[in-house]
C-alpha cells in the first residue's frame, strides 16, 4: 500500500494532523470554543472554493480565507459580548454562503467534493510540502505561546490583569486554529474536520490526568484515530473522512467503556 506515492503523501500529511490538531484543539476544549472549529472547517470550503475559482492552491487559499475568518470572530467578540453563538452564526452564514454561490455558479476549475468528504488521492507534493511549513510553524508557534496560551485558557480575565496581551494572543491563536484546518482538509474533509479536533481531547480528557500528560494523550488518540482511520478507509475503498470521525467516536467510547467497567471493578472490590 505504501508503495503508491499518494499513500506515502497522504501518511506523511496525516502524521502531521494527528500531531497539530490535538494541540490546538486541547485549548480550544478548555475555553469551551470546540464549536469555534465547526465554524471555522466550514469556513475553510468557502476558502477551497475562492481558490479553485482562481486557478491558486485551494490548501493555502482555505488557510489565508479561514485566518481571516478567525480574526473577524474575535473582532466581533467585542460587538457581541453576551452573545458569543451570534458571532458563529454569521460567520458560517458568509462562508456558507460564499461556498454555495461558487459551487452552483459552475465557474470551478475543479471538484470541490474531495474536500468536503476527504480524498487520499488529491494529495499532492506540494500540498505535502504545505502540511510540513505550516505545521512547524504552528508548533514553533503553540510552544513559544504556551504558558500565556494555558492561562488565557483557564481565566482570560485573570489573563488580563497580570499583563498578558489577550487580544494579540487570541488573534495569533486563531491562525493557528485555520492553519490546524487548512493542513487537515485534503485528508479529512471539510464535514467531520471539527471531529478531529475534539475528539482525541474528548477521550484523553477521561483519564483526568494534568493538562501535559492529557495533551500527550489526545496527540497519541489522535494518531490512533487519523492514521487507522486512512489504512482501513483504503481497504475498504471509503473516504477517509468520515470513516476516521467513525473511528474517533469508536474510540471514544471504548475508552469510556473501560472507564466505567474499571469503576465498577473498583466498587466492587471495595464492597
Amino acid at each position: 500500500m505504501l508503495s503508491y506515492d499518494f499513500m506515502q503523501n497522504a501518511f506523511v500529511v496525516s502524521f502531521f494532523i494527528s500531531l497539530l490538531c490535538p494541540c490546538i484543539g486541547i485549548f480550544l476544549v478548555l475555553r469551551r470554543y470546540s464549536m469555534i472549529g465547526d465554524t471555522l472547517s466550514h469556513a475553510s470550503l468557502a476558502g477551497v472554493t475562492l481558490g479553485l475559482m482562481c486557478g491558486q492552491n485551494p490548501v493555502l487559499s482555505a488557510f489565508i480565507f479561514t485566518s481571516v475568518c478567525g480574526a473577524l470572530i474575535e473582532y466581533l467578540r467585542k460587538y457581541f459580548k453576551k452573545h458569543t453563538d451570534l458571532i458563529l452564526s454569521i460567520v458560517l452564514a458568509l462562508s456558507v454562503g460564499i461556498a454555495i454561490t461558487i459551487i452552483s455558479s459552475g465557474k470551478l476549475h475543479a471538484n470541490a467534493d474531495s474536500f468536503m468528504f476527504g480524498s487520499i488521492l488529491t494529495v499532492t507534493q506540494f500540498d505535502m510540502a504545505m502540511v510540513i511549513i505550516l505545521s512547524v510553524i504552528s508548533v514553533i508557534a503553540l510552544i513559544l505561546l504556551y504558558h500565556r496560551l494555558l492561562y488565557i485558557a483557564y481565566d482570560e480575565d485573570a489573563a488580563r490583569v497580570a499583563g498578558v496581551r489577550v487580544e494579540l494572543i487570541n488573534y495569533i491563536f486563531s491562525i493557528l486554529v485555520a492553519s490546524a484546518i487548512s493542513v487537515s482538509i485534503r485528508i479529512v474533509g471539510v464535514l467531520v474536520l471539527s471531529s478531529m479536533i475534539a475528539l482525541p481531547v474528548a477521550t484523553a480528557l477521561q483519564f483526568e490526568k494534568g493538562f501535559k500528560q492529557t495533551l500527550m494523550l489526545s496527540v497519541l488518540f489522535s494518531m490512533i484515530d487519523i492514521l487507522s482511520g486512512l489504512f482501513i478507509s483504503y481497504y475498504l475503498n471509503v473516504a477517509p473522512g468520515g470513516f476516521t470521525a467513525l473511528m474517533s467516536v469508536a474510540v471514544l467510547a471504548a475508552v469510556m467503556l473501560a472507564k466505567k467497567l474499571s469503576h465498577r471493578a473498583k466498587s466492587g472490590a471495595c464492597s
